[in-house]
């Protein structure tokens, strides 16, 4: 099994992000709206940066 990096990154942003949720944040509502912020700032950022890098080349 082959996974681009793009599906690595995505992978990376949802376990970080669930240890985040969890050691931030005390009650379970707020864990898992931590945790959904921190993946959406992870995703991105993946693109952001992406893009950046793209328009760097060109």
């Amino acid at each position: 099994m082959t996974i681009s990096h793009f599906g690595a990154v995505l992978l990376f942003s949802l376990f970080t992000s669930i240890v985040f949720g969890i050691t931030q944040r005390s009650e379970p509502r707020m864990m898992v709206r931590f945790g959904a912020f921190c993946f959406a700032i992870f995703v991105g950022g993946t693109v952001a940066a992406s893009w950046l890098m793209w328009l760097i080349k060109h």
